[in-house]
């Protein structure tokens, strides 16, 4: 397994669409094993911070490093090291539960793809429903086929946009236990939330962002409620 950066560095980083900025002039440092929580109003700019740590969108200005590689470099060596939940869940609904886990295994090269699909069909309740079409799934069992599908790699770069969408009460303390044993293994994550009570306790840094800026940048400590810091800042 090749060595996955430990830090990535946005330096003076900026999006813009047309005349706008989606982001402007952003730094920032994210480490691993840390949970940062990313937190603002529509149109802050946080769905597009994603999109440009994943690789999928260029800054307009600035740079990103990976350690030392550059944005270039690391989206063409060590891309497929992403777990990635955006709004799209990135199914194929009229494949089957684990005909999509399958595919997915296969694209990332996955020796035991059988055995892995059907531990992550377990971890997230779906071995019942494992051989339907994704297409008669409900929202929340749809979220619960894209973590697997986002985690069925073991990455080591975690992006959620929203990861806690459609889930029930058991659904969301699911994920949250599961962002803390990943943080725990030395991941770096990066939650977009809404839904405070999926990171009220386990967030160890607090991102808020506002008007493509940031507003608020700061590590938590141990337990810290994340909506009473939010509170004070927003």
């Amino acid at each position: 397994m090749e060595q996955f950066p430990s830090r990535v560095a946005l330096h003076e980083l900026s999006r813009a669409y047309g005349r706008s900025f989606a982001l402007h002039r952003i730094n920032l440092e994210l480490e691993a094993g840390c949970l940062t929580a990313v937190v603002g109003d529509n149109g802050a700019g946080k769905t597009t911070l994603l999109n440009l740590l994943a690789t999928v969108d260029r800054p307009t200005s600035g740079e990103i490093r990976y350690d030392q590689m550059s944005r270039d470099e690391f989206a063409r060596t060590t891309r497929h090291r992403i777990g990635w939940i955006s709004h799209h869940p990135l199914l194929y609904e009229e494949l089957t539960a684990r005909e999509n886990l399958a595919f997915f295994a296969r694209l990332y090269g996955i020796g035991d793809a059988p055995q892995r699909c059907q531990a992550w069909l377990e971890r997230v309740g779906l071995v019942d429903d494992a051989d339907r079409s994704v297409e008669a799934f409900s929202r929340g069992m749809k979220q619960r086929l894209t973590i697997a599908r986002a985690l069925i790699h073991n990455p080591q770069l975690l992006l959620l946009d929203e990861p806690a969408t459609g889930l029930d009460r058991q659904g969301t303390q699911f994920i949250a236990d599961l962002l803390c044993q990943l943080v725990a293994r030395g991941r770096l994550v990066v939650v977009i939330t809404h839904d405070f009570g999926l990171v009220r306790n386990i967030a160890d840094r607090l991102l808020i962002l506002r008007r493509g800026k940031v507003a608020y940048d700061e590590l938590l400590d141990d337990g810290q409620d994340v909506l009473k810091a939010y509170s004070k800042h927003a």
